[in-house]
């Protein structure tokens, strides 16, 4: 799950992505107002949900939503602020944020009104994703493969193992080009090696191959990559 936070304060900010992270969040940072809105413009749909501070450099948090809004973005929001008027309120949700926290907070806080943005948004994403007889469980983790024999197996996998696998499994018979596969699994600002998406990939079948689960991920070659539905099942 991707999230893209915007907080001008460097502290604050460095400590919401750090216990984002820990929670499992791929988290995209950036301090401006305007840099954030270049993103929402062009690759909102990489995002699963959106951090605003309301007082920012270039564009407020409360344009942003306002012109999510007008271009009929759904992209939940929830708005960070230190004003705590009820007027102020009202003109948070009226521009079109989710919800409201004000400054300062508690990171369980945070967490929690993120899982509720979650459990409202259209975006929700249920307990277990499933295509054939591969099983994605965000609970803990891990995927599971049904075998034709009746047994199950359970494959561990690591943060970045699990969110492409995700990313394959919403979007099954699709080329996915080489960017959009790096666009999902990294952040901004992170250093990317120009091999990075082969050797993830690389490492991914390896695994499943393990486990039985041969021939899921297909190169496509000059293309990108697609997940078999069909060998999944």
């Amino acid at each position: 799950m991707k999230i893209l936070l915007v907080e001008d304060e460097p502290d604050l900010g460095a400590s919401i992505k750090r216990k984002l992270s820990k929670e499992k969040y791929i988290v995209d940072w950036v301090l401006d107002g305007t840099e954030a809105w270049g993103y929402l413009e062009n690759q909102w749909t990489q995002y699963t949900l959106a951090i605003f501070d309301w007082l920012l450099p270039g564009i407020s948090g409360l344009e942003l939503c306002k012109r999510l809004r007008v271009h009929g973005n759904p992209l939940p929001v929830l708005m960070l602020t230190a004003k705590d008027s009820m007027a102020d309120k009202v003109a948070g949700l009226d521009a079109g944020a989710d919800d409201y926290l004000i400054k300062p907070f508690g990171m369980a806080e945070l967490l929690a009104r993120l899982r509720a943005l979650q459990r409202r948004s259209p975006q929700f994403q249920p307990q277990q994703l499933q295509v054939g007889s591969l099983i994605l469980d965000y609970g803990s983790g891990t995927a599971c493969y049904q075998q034709p024999n009746g047994n199950s197996q359970v494959i561990s996998l690591t943060k970045k193992e699990f969110h492409l696998l995700e990313y394959f499994m919403k979007r099954p018979n699709q080329i996915l080009s080489r960017e959009q596969l790096l666009s999902h699994l990294y952040t901004l600002n992170a250093e990317r090696v120009s091999n990075v998406v082969a050797a993830q990939i690389r490492l991914l079948r390896r695994k499943l191959s393990e486990h039985g689960c041969d021939d899921f991920i297909e190169t496509v070659p000059s293309m990108g990559y697609r997940f078999n539905s069909s060998d999944a099942n």
